[in-house]
């Protein structure tokens, strides 16, 4: 019985002993900043050509005015 409870310590102890946890932190930091400066590029590229198209949209639309103004009713 003693055996069996001193194996199971110790697979606890092993398990929340482990070094990989600090790098694991790491790599997922790693990973959201890559994903944020993806985004932040993507924006930037295509902010401009997407404000074109929403203009355009909104012109075609009745009673919509181009460059994103509001109408007085």
């Amino acid at each position: 019985m003693f055996a069996a409870l001193q194996a199971v310590q110790s697979r606890i102890a092993d398990r929340f002993s482990s070094s990989d946890r600090g790098a694991t932190a790491v790599e997922y930091g790693l990973l959201v900043g890559l994903i944020a400066a993806v985004i932040i590029i993507a924006v930037a590229a295509l902010g401009t050509q997407l404000t074109g198209l929403f203009e355009s949209v909104t012109a075609v639309l009745p009673g919509g005015t181009p460059g994103g103004g509001t109408t007085e009713p």
